[in-house]
């Protein structure tokens, strides 16, 4: 992409209005505009990290035997007052009423919704297990909307909803999405540590959150150092066969959000193995059993005649919220620093003298042949002072700067920048694409 031809309207003054890193620098980097109270345009850059990011997703969850589909954001009042929950929410639901006078409301979440489907058409045992998921936007009115989209009103949301035959079929789903989870974050560039949490308005009897270190995190959570050492589970891992040991190895050891902490547990582990930080909430699973299967009717009926509800649990990940935490978790003064995986782009390259021939050549044979290797290049082709360009790929943190300049073309050489770290090193055009091509594109 030319940058002569994109939409990047780059901020050079921070904004008064953000208190967070991720929020000034996704509003000065150009990725996002507000346009009201915790409401948020998503802006070229910006959409491209977020698509980035349910790619990822949607991959981890078909590896993990879940099927997509997608609901509407506008739900009608009366499932949820099947559940009982209607009236239970509070006021983070936005209740609105169609031109027929009919209740509906904007989806915080989707449990009845889905339940409602499964019902529709699913009848025996043999149909299970079973996990239906999609990636929506939801709407919760905050009453405080802050942070940018960490905690913004409208959201985009994974969440997906298993429906097994009983509790113990239930937990191997639970166990399925937890390693999914582990694995999903990794993906990233995030080391997620689950942490044993509150199940709140969704319910049931079993719940972690997948919790992200930074200084900016909404909570304090508490944890055992061990855990910043586990490894993730690898990439063949067998989702269907029992996980319960993998689970195990990461929930053995203490690691709790502020709601459930017990210091006096905490307190046993070596003073050297406690971890007590802020933390950024990134994902959250449930396990709660009938709690919707029974008021709404979602049964099967088993080998033996009878019909039973179903057990349920819901799996969620803040696809939005994740760009805000990557930067919290990725950035410097100069500005955020992506992970190859979630990048807008992988390579920005700069000419540092358009019109120049030798330079203006140079340049497009590198932006020919690294695009046509598949690497995502965004071209800085502008008519530009050479500082105004640096602060630019600085500001946007592509995980690789190319600069060509007439200097350096005399010699036969470019200089590459390696953003996260700084180095810098002066390669001819060919050797250039011989180490990007295969870095970023394996």
């Amino acid at each position: 992409m030319r940058l002569s031809r994109y939409f990047l309207p780059i901020l050079k003054e921070n904004p008064k209005e953000a208190e967070i890193v991720s929020h000034r620098l996704m509003l000065r980097a150009g990725m996002i505009r507000q346009q009201s109270a915790g409401i948020y345009s998503w802006l070229p850059l910006g959409l491209r990290v977020l698509r980035k990011i349910e790619r990822i997703v949607e991959e981890e969850q078909a590896r993990a035997g879940a099927i997509q589909v997608l609901m509407p954001t506008i739900q009608p009042a009366d499932l949820w007052r099947e559940s009982g929950r209607y009236d239970a929410y509070g006021k983070e639901m936005l209740r609105i009423a169609d031109r027929h006078e009919r209740d509906l409301l904007f989806g915080p979440t989707n449990e009845e919704m889905i339940t409602d489907i499964f019902r529709a058409y699913v009848r025996s045992y043999k149909d299970l297990p079973l996990n239906l998921y999609h990636i929506q936007w939801k709407f919760r009115d905050e009453v405080r909307p802050r942070f940018g989209i960490m905690r913004g009103r409208e959201f985009l949301m994974k969440d997906a909803y298993s429906f097994d035959v009983d509790k113990e079929a239930a937990r191997h789903a639970y166990n399925r999405m937890f390693v999914s989870y582990l694995r999903t974050f990794t993906r990233m560039g995030l080391k997620a540590i689950p942490m044993k949490a509150e199940t709140g308005p969704i319910g049931g009897d079993m719940s972690h959150e997948f919790i992200i270190l930074a200084s900016t995190g909404e909570s304090e959570v508490y944890c055992d150092k061990a855990l910043l050492d586990l490894e993730t589970p690898a990439a063949d891992t067998d989702f269907f066969s029992d996980l319960t040991p993998i689970v195990e190895a990461w929930t053995a050891p203490y690691a709790a959000t502020d709601e459930m902490h017990d210091p006096a547990a905490f307190e046993t582990l070596a003073e050297s193995a406690r971890v007590s930080a802020r933390g950024i909430e990134v994902g959250h699973i449930f396990y709660f059993g009938t709690k919707y299967s029974d008021p709404m009717g979602a049964k099967v009926a088993t080998g033996d005649g009878n019909e039973v509800p179903v057990h349920m649990g819901s799996y969620g990940i803040g696809v939005s919220r994740l760009v805000g935490a990557l930067i919290e978790a990725n950035h410097d003064e100069a500005g955020i620093i992506w992970p190859a995986s979630v990048a807008p782009f992988h390579v920005g390259l700069v000419n540092l003298k358009p019109g120049d021939g030798p330079t203006d050549a140079a340049s497009e044979d590198l932006y020919g042949k690294l695009t046509a290797a598949g690497v995502e290049v965004l071209y800085d082709d502008t008519d530009t002072r050479a500082g105004a360009k640096f602060a630019t790929m600085d500001l946007i943190g592509l995980p690789y700067q190319v600069v060509a300049g007439p200097r350096g073309l005399k010699d036969g050489v470019v200089e590459v920048k390696n953003r996260a770290s700084g180095e810098k090193e002066l390669l001819s055009p060919d050797a250039v694409v011989n180490k990007l091509v295969p870095a970023l594109t394996a």
